[in-house]
């Protein structure tokens, strides 16, 4: 389910008018756009490691999301729920993906990566 208070229509004429993510090859961080509305840079220095597997949600809840994409920064901790989520991994792995959002759950059909939710969980500064 998607709780994004804006949620984001879609284009599903093309793959590169996704409203999932963005790509750049020319940039310094990610921008990601939460549920809760925040948006948040977070520099690709600080990327740590990326971990892709299949949302246990799904047991539970045949409706749910079928991929968990978590993206650990130094500072911070991303949680993408979607489908299709080789590939914003792989833009990671290359450091080119530029934003990523959720869109409408009625899109997830027509796109090739839906991004569901998107949940950020900052780190406590050290002492």
């Amino acid at each position: 389910m998607n709780t994004n208070p804006n949620p984001v229509a879609a284009s599903a004429s093309s793959s590169r008018d996704n409203p999932c993510f963005e790509l750049d090859a020319s940039i310094a961080a990610v921008q990601v756009l939460a549920d809760d509305g925040r948006s948040y840079l977070l520099p690709y220095a600080q990327f740590l490691y990326a971990e892709r597997t299949a949302n246990p949600a799904v047991q539970r809840e045949p409706e749910a999301p079928p991929e968990t994409l978590l993206l650990h920064f130094a500072t911070a901790d991303v949680v993408l729920l979607g489908s299709g989520l080789k590939v914003v991994e792989k833009a990671v792995q290359r450091y080119e993906l530029k934003s990523a959002q959720a869109a409408d759950r009625r899109f997830a059909a027509t796109l090739k990566v839906h991004i569901a939710a998107i949940s950020i969980t900052l780190s406590e500064p050290q002492p």
